[in-house]
């Protein structure tokens, strides 16, 4: 960014091929303020992602816009990704509902109430039962602020996330996406993600994290409906599957 904009969103240079990253004016507002997505914001950026992208016109083509899957910003949304951290979404709701049978809808102090032992006495695994007590506690104390989160920067929010066991960049990124709706955030360590760009693009082999940043550089500054027209793309390749 700061190169200014083009003449049009997504402008291509039909001579030599390339889809240039250069944003146009309305891009660049929505990248600075970084201002939660919408519902008439995803429909315009998905419109400035078709204009650049082939595969993604294709796929907006053959299943329309995504849903904006949008999760209420707090430390229960927050405990919800850390329980689907490399399992299916369905295997993570199945452990939260079997929490909040025990101990009520989660907060904090319930969760702190609760402890490791608690949460390992209904299904929770050791590993996250003690990120979910370690959460808790720093909730309770103010060290970990979720508001001061939402008030934060990109970057910042990252940082302020990733500093608490438990929470890695996929966590915070999935947070900073769905609870915050942040416009270009970008899970490149997301499983189903890296199966839809394959899928998408006709790759030979599912991307690496590295390709896959890689891979979503031109979507700038809207990676994260990018991701959300992905995903959408992959739940209509396997309905099995569900997102949000």
């Amino acid at each position: 960014m700061g190169r200014g904009p083009t003449a049009g969103c997504g402008a291509t240079d039909r001579n030599r091929g390339i889809v240039p990253v250069i944003e146009c004016r309305e891009d660049h507002l929505l990248a600075q303020t970084e201002r939660p997505l919408t519902q008439e914001s995803l429909a315009r950026a998905c419109r400035v992602l078709v204009g650049r992208d082939p595969h993604l016109d294709a796929s907006f083509r053959a299943h329309g816009a995504p849903p904006l899957w949008k999760r209420r910003p707090g430390f229960r949304t927050l405990v919800q990704i850390v329980l689907e951290q490399q399992v299916s979404l369905a295997s993570g709701r199945a452990t939260l509902k079997r929490i909040e049978a025990a101990f009520g809808r989660i907060t904090a102090d319930r969760l702190a109430r609760a402890g490791e032992e608690g949460l390992r006495s209904v299904g929770v695994t050791r590993q996250k039962a003690r990120y979910c007590a370690l959460l808790a506690q720093a909730n309770q104390t103010g060290e970990l602020n979720l508001r001061q989160v939402s008030r934060s920067p990109d970057r910042e929010a990252m940082i302020s996330l990733t500093g608490f066991k438990g929470i890695g960049p996929w966590t915070a990124e999935v947070y900073l996406l769905m609870a915050l709706g942040r416009p270009d955030v970008w899970p490149a360590g997301d499983l189903a993600l890296a199966k839809a760009i394959q899928a998408v693009k006709r790759l030979p082999e599912r991307p690496d994290e590295e390709a896959m940043r890689a891979l979503a550089r031109p979507w700038r500054p809207f990676r994260a409906v990018a991701a959300r027209m992905l995903w959408h793309d992959y739940l209509q390749r396997d309905r099995r599957v569900q997102v949000g």
